[in-house]
């Protein structure tokens, strides 16, 4: 059964659109908000209104919620190309391939981390979401490199609070367009959702604190390769950074990558490695680090650009 909810429009979104107002009180992505309003499953003042409907303050919303998804099933799912770095009874670190999910998704029907460790004959955490179980960070689908998931229970948690305050040593490197000027430095720049499209992201004003720390490794004639590390884990954080810098990462025609260089180099998505992860290991706090080496087409990108 479908749970309605009744309230007040707030003073806060006085003035915005039906969709992007109805997101925000209820936490809903707007696509869903905008769904809803084309369904008519939100009145305002006893009235179907439009999606772009402009909210006041005051008047009456009733909304008739989406029906609650079936939970996801984790589908053990053998992965050629994933490795198993390391394991013992308390972590599993693995090399990610690209076009792998770290777990089940809304809208993924491809392979996962957790369904290739499961179908490997692995144990993990039974911590979190069904689908979700030993996740302590996520990669991107068109991101590679390295990866660590939680065993015992014991290790979700100290794992799950060394990311949470940055206690993780996260290193990326990414291949960017152009030349950074100055070749090192931070980025400090808060990312909130694209203004009209829910599945980018873009530096804006009222979005979550986001820092960045860049060094150039090595410059070419029409890009640089960069050693990154993270303060903040936002979603798409590396990318929308350096898309906003005019320098976005090679191949990455979501954030605005010149299409030309990416044939040129052989790229069918970002070039963009998780190359090393720095932690505590939750048995005895010893410094543990792992990493990654460049997956067969991001090394053959670099090895164009170095003959010229």
């Amino acid at each position: 059964m479908r749970e309605s909810r009744s309230l007040p429009v707030p003073d806060g979104v006085d003035g915005m659109r039906l969709d992007a107002g109805v997101a925000r009180i209820l936490g809903l992505s707007r696509t869903v908000a905008a769904r809803l309003a084309d369904d008519g499953d939100i009145t305002v003042d006893g009235v179907s209104v439009d999606k772009s409907h402009k909210l006041a303050a005051g008047s009456w919303l009733d909304v008739l919620l989406p029906a609650p998804a079936e939970p996801l099933r984790v589908e053990p799912t053998p992965v050629e190309d994933l490795e198993v770095i390391y394991h013992d009874s308390d972590i599993i670190v693995v090399d990610k391939p690209v076009g792998v999910a770290a777990h089940p998704s809304l809208g993924w029907s491809g392979p996962t981390v957790v369904g290739a460790l499961e179908a490997a004959g692995y144990r993990i955490s039974t911590s979190g979401a069904a689908e979700r179980q030993g996740i302590v960070s996520r990669l991107d689908v068109g991101t590679s490199g390295v990866m660590v998931l939680a065993v015992s229970e014991r290790a979700y948690s100290l794992l799950k609070r060394a990311f949470k305050y940055r206690e993780v040593d996260k290193g990326y490197h990414a291949l960017v367009q152009g030349h950074l000027d100055p070749p090192e430095g931070t980025i400090d720049a808060p990312i909130g959702r694209h203004r009209g499209n829910d599945w980018k992201f873009a530096v804006t004003a009222n979005g979550k604190p986001s820092i960045t720390h860049y060094d150039t490794l090595e410059m070419f004639a029409a890009a640089s390769l960069l050693d990154i590390h993270l303060e903040t884990g936002r979603t798409h954080q590396i990318r929308v950074h350096f898309s906003a810098l005019h320098h976005p990462c090679c191949g990455d025609m979501t954030y605005g990558a010149d299409p030309n260089l990416a044939k040129r180099l052989g790229l069918e998505r970002q070039w963009l490695h998780a190359h090393s992860l720095g932690f505590a290991h939750p048995a005895d706090g010893r410094r543990v680090e792992f990493v990654s080496r460049y997956p067969r087409d991001l090394q053959h990108a670099l090895d164009v650009l170095r003959e010229g």
